[in-house]
């Protein structure tokens, strides 16, 4: 049975752990890809023993490269539809619960380069050779990377800039999870403080927040993104046009 939220902390958001072999292409159950615009890309997934899903976003650089943030392994006719958009060129581990498939995508293309912020990089090189600091990942302006201000550098904004607007995407630092259909687990989300909306958790709090006054303002800064258009998050749901904004600020109060 899942393990969901309401139950040990730890479990929820320790190691999510795969007892699959890292370096055989296997899958758990995914969306749809979403395309959400000519340059930006975004699947949600299933994690192994766990409730809570978890979200990929995929990049596609003016030369057509393609940047992959916090990877999940897809089915064969998904991968084959992501190779004919472009090259999976760069893969991003975002935070060290999200390397479980960044074996798998090292396996599957030997030349793809990682990057991962500087706090995570330990964590993330158990699994994969890292090549760097995400500092050092070759974007292009139609990308940036800003390290999160009050986090230790442990986790960063990915910015990407797409014809329709701005887009923000973060990992573990604000969880939107959907909400739970019976009214008690509801009820166990509210009282653990994983929702309900957009939240920074007591646990990433814990692990990471170093600093709740620098990352609440960092959040705010994000809210004012020119043209902001969505917030995509690691845990799960997305938010679009005014509401992305909303959701940053309403995370920032969180802290």
């Amino acid at each position: 049975m899942p393990h969901r939220i309401g139950q040990r902390a730890s479990l929820t958001l320790g190691e999510m752990t795969d007892n699959r072999d890292a370096t055989q292409w296997q899958t758990l159950p995914h969306d749809p890809i979403q395309e959400l615009a000519e340059n930006l890309w975004r699947v949600e997934g299933a994690l192994p023993h766990f409730s809570m899903r978890r979200v990929m976003s995929v990049l596609r650089l003016g030369d057509g490269r393609l940047v992959i943030h916090s990877a999940i392994a897809l089915d064969e006719a998904s991968m084959k539809r992501l190779e004919a958009w472009g090259d999976p060129a760069i893969l991003l581990v975002p935070h060290s619960r999200h390397r479980l498939d960044a074996p798998r995508y090292k396996q599957r293309y030997p030349a793809l380069r990682v990057f991962a912020p500087p706090a995570v990089i330990r964590k993330a090189s158990e699994v994969v050779k890292v090549d760097g600091t995400f500092a050092e990942a070759p974007l292009d302006d139609s990308a940036s990377l800003e390290l999160l201000a009050g986090t230790g550098e442990a986790e960063a904004a990915l910015i990407v800039r797409s014809n329709d607007g701005a887009s923000v995407v973060l990992t573990e630092v604000v969880f939107d999870l959907e909400p739970p259909k019976s009214a008690l687990l509801r009820a166990a989300v509210k009282l653990t403080g994983f929702g309900p909306g957009p939240v920074v958790t007591p646990v990433v709090k814990l692990e990471i927040v170093k600093n709740k006054r620098e990352l609440a303002a960092h959040l705010e800064r994000l809210a004012s993104t020119p043209q902001l258009q969505r917030l995509i998050v690691g845990h799960s749901r997305m938010s679009v046009g005014s509401d992305a904004a909303r959701a940053l600020r309403r995370a920032a109060a969180t802290l």
